[in-house]
């Protein structure tokens, strides 16, 4: 070899094993697609069966080397390789690719490059919403050297990638750290016990529902459920982990046609909004910029609307504080993807004073928060360029760009610290 050709002439791309019939707790983990993400296998909210409940012609485990690549949805072509002992998830969410003829730690890197996901983005586009089948993965064309250079890369990108997930690691815990100081400064304004609501508050305060605090011609409510593949010319959507990650601006969102939004008018967004995580990073919030007017949202975010006797900085303030986010905590449910219900973030309760304390409260607190969210911002900023940087590394060295017996990686995460 040492020329492009299609994946199916190195390796045996079929469907997703069946959903195994029976769950448990000390069973062997399911991989799904819900715990792939960027060529890592996240154990987060796993499934388990054993395999004596399984019927032997389905062949449910996984062998070691074979990659499982996102059939469908928000992150159709993202890929994992196996290692350990899994069983396969559902059909009709993955395609197992299993090498023959090829250095599957090589395989694996190469189906995360530029080269391969733009290939699979324009297959996986051709539907109504994204869907990759196997025959369409199966053409995707890649770059194979020899076995020798194959592995040579590998063990390039092995070291790299790895030294990468390191510093990712390490801007993720101190986002949390930062996280966790904003939680502190806020407890200590609104001097709130930080886990449990406390019964007696300060005179002329209320307990109120977050639903009697909003705008009633704008309901907090989550937004498009569908939103299809990212197009260029479309109209803006906030995800959950836009929220989290500080990414919300023009530049950063992702878009939707402006078809799939018209059916969604009623949860589109204006300046001074909050929005919050419902799904996945429940209850990171963010104040929409004015440059967000008329954008949306997905089911993973919702939208408060600000009442007119209400502060925004102040609710911003207090829904972040341990005293409210305690509530949302426990609110929270699903054993997959974890999140809270709009009739329950309605539902949560805020202690409440008048105009003028919120505005004094705010005033308070809103230099503690802007520090800290421009922290958690560059922190954002830094594990992107990480990320981008990785992908051009993986790209490189699978297509042939330099000689990975001479080339150093070192440089990849110059400028970037945590």
């Amino acid at each position: 070899m040492n020329a492009n050709i299609p994946l199916k002439r190195v390796a045996r791309v079929q469907y997703g094993l069946g959903q195994p019939p029976k769950l448990s707790d000390d069973g062997v983990p399911i991989l799904r697609a819900t715990n792939i993400t960027r060529g890592k296998i996240t154990e987060s909210g796993l499934l388990r069966a054993k395999l004596e409940d399984l019927p032997i012609e389905r062949a449910p485990l996984l062998r070691e080397g074979e990659i499982l690549v996102v059939r469908s949805g928000a992150y159709t072509g993202d890929s994992a390789r196996v290692s350990g002992k899994w069983i396969g998830s559902a059909p009709g969410y993955d395609l197992r690719v299993t090498p023959q003829g090829a250095d599957s730690r090589y395989l694996a890197h190469s189906l995360l490059s530029s080269v391969a996901l733009d290939q699979m983005k324009l297959a996986s586009s051709r539907a109504a919403q994204p869907h990759l089948n196997a025959d369409e993965l199966g053409g995707v064309e890649l770059w194979f050297p020899s076995l020798d250079e194959q592995r040579r890369i590998a063990d390039f990108l092995d070291a790299e990638t790895a030294r990468m997930a390191q510093l990712t690691t390490a801007l993720h815990r101190f986002d949390q750290d930062v996280r966790e100081r904003e939680r502190a400064v806020l407890a200590n304004v609104l001097n709130a016990d930080t886990q449990e609501a406390q019964d007696d508050l300060p005179s002329g305060w209320r307990w109120t529902p977050l639903m009697h605090l909003t705008d009633p011609f704008r309901q907090i409510m989550y937004g498009i459920v569908l939103p299809g593949p990212n197009v260029p010319d479309g109209v803006p959507i906030v995800k959950g982990g836009d929220v989290a990650a500080n990414r919300l601006s023009l530049a950063t969102l992702n878009r939707t046609t402006h078809e799939v939004e018209s059916s969604y008018e009623r949860s589109r967004l204006i300046g001074g909004d909050l929005v919050i995580a419902i799904r996945g990073s429940v209850g990171e919030l963010a104040i929409v910029p004015t440059e967000l007017a008329g954008a949306n949202l997905t089911q993973d975010a919702a939208r408060i609307s600000i009442g007119a006797s209400t502060n925004r900085k102040w609710l911003r303030m207090v829904l972040g504080s341990p005293l409210v986010a305690h509530q949302i905590q426990k609110r929270i449910t699903g054993a997959t993807i974890k999140g809270i219900n709009i009739w329950d973030l309605k539902r949560v309760m805020i202690p409440t004073p008048n105009p003028a304390v919120q505005k004094t409260l705010a005033q308070k607190a809103g230099g503690a928060i802007a520090t800290h969210e421009a922290l958690r911002s560059r922190v954002a900023q830094h594990r992107k360029l990480v990320a981008e940087r990785r992908q051009a590394l993986i790209t490189a060295a699978v297509t042939g760009q330099f000689d990975v017996s001479t080339a150093s990686g070192r440089n990849v995460a110059d400028g970037v610290t945590a």
